[in-house]
């Protein structure tokens, strides 16, 4: 659905957006392809329906038409968006194993959110499903065909709706059809992943059969070896619930950085006053970034942009730079300026490959996605 068009169908109506994290909740009423109102909270998902009804009480006058919820992994259940009933959710308690920092938060909210607005659409919006077209080359694993099969292991990909919004910005920001772009987009934040997006499909990306793959994260440890794994369980030097809470809390930029931190401004920060731990930490950080965005490139016939998003990839320079620095052989050039406030180039004019930043909107897209589903239904 284009802008145009969403600001057509939400001229009147509401869309609320329902975001939930491992420990947060964000909530959006949007109309007209704006947000009239937000609430951002870090409690735990227990007080979630508690949050969800005092944002509803300031709005009890607001025309509400439906509910747009963020669903990390849908799994073989939910490939593309869908409305929400009894039956899909109740698969979906069944795969919660698959994200178990996202999926338990998420059904949680969708739950109370159902009780609280009975009378509206609830509408799953995946972030898997703008990698569901995958090529086989891309989505398929090295793995006996009988697991693969039995198991539906694949690459799923994540980040959907980030990639989305992220992509239809940058050819609205270069003048040309997305349909006609090759990019790189990088979004970096509590999670991190890279994707390579031709013609507004997704040909690969970092994550793979679930959200633990990849790039390392703020916590999370992201790809290292499963042999190593293997080890470190049949040497019985870790349970399986050991391994599980060290890969998905206790790895990442806080376990590169001997516990200090999982935030890349206070890494930073540490950085400048001579911390070796915060300086290994943003290293690696870096370096496998740059390797990911390298291999990505290799699905496409070029660059023609280069794009950061997420908390990250939107609002740390350093990061970026040290990046960008690693990607002279595509042509990548480090960027010439640091934040800005709006979505745009922070490369020199006339660059081989621009590198611009887009600030994460999935408020917006899940509206956008919400009603192009709710619009097909009508037809």
């Amino acid at each position: 659905m284009s802008r145009a068009m969403d600001e057509m169908v939400t001229e009147s109506a509401a869309i609320l957006t329902v975001n939930a994290g491992s420990s947060s909740l964000r909530l959006d009423l949007v109309q007209g392809g704006s947000v009239l109102d937000s609430a951002h909270t870090e409690r735990a998902v227990e007080a979630a329906g508690e949050e969800l009804a005092a944002f509803l009480g300031g709005h009890f006058d607001r025309d509400i038409m439906a509910v747009a919820h963020r669903l990390v992994h849908g799994g073989d259940i939910v490939r593309t968006p869908a409305v929400a009933d009894d039956e899909t959710v109740a698969a979906l308690r069944g795969v919660t194993s698959l994200a178990p920092l996202h999926l338990p938060p998420s059904l949680a909210l969708l739950e109370a959110a159902r009780e609280q607005l009975p009378a509206v659409p609830h509408v799953l919006c995946p972030d898997t499903a703008f990698h569901a077209g995958l090529p086989d080359a891309a989505a398929t694993y090295a793995l006996p065909g009988e697991w693969r099969e039995r198991y539906g292991l694949r690459r799923y990909g994540f980040h959907g709706l980030s990639y989305a919004w992220a992509a239809d910005r940058v050819a609205e920001l270069l003048g040309r059809p997305v349909t006609e772009l090759e990019l790189v987009l990088a979004h970096l934040g509590g999670g991190c992943s890279v994707c390579a997006v031709s013609g507004g499909r997704s040909l690969d990306t970092s994550m793979g059969f679930t959200p633990l793959d990849g790039v390392p994260m703020s916590k999370r440890s992201g790809g290292v070896d499963p042999g190593m794994l293997m080890w470190l369980l049949s040497e019985g030097h870790l349970s399986v619930a050991e391994l599980a809470e060290g890969l998905e809390r206790r790895s990442g930029l806080l376990g590169l950085s001997g516990g200090r931190s999982g935030d890349t401004r206070e890494l930073v920060a540490a950085e400048r006053d001579g911390d070796e731990a915060a300086a290994l930490a943003l290293s690696v950080f870096s370096h496998r970034i740059g390797r990911e965005i390298a291999a990505a490139a290799t699905s496409l016939p070029r660059i023609d942009a280069l794009v950061f998003t997420g908390e990250i990839g939107w609002d740390q320079p350093e990061v970026r730079e040290a990046v960008c620095r690693r990607l002279g052989l595509l042509g990548v050039e480090p960027p010439v300026r640091g934040n800005r406030h709006d979505d745009g180039p922070i490369s020199a004019a006339g660059a081989a490959v621009p590198v611009l930043v887009v600030q994460v909107r999935e408020e917006l897209q899940l509206a956008r996605e919400c009603l192009s589903l709710l619009a097909e239904e009508d037809q």
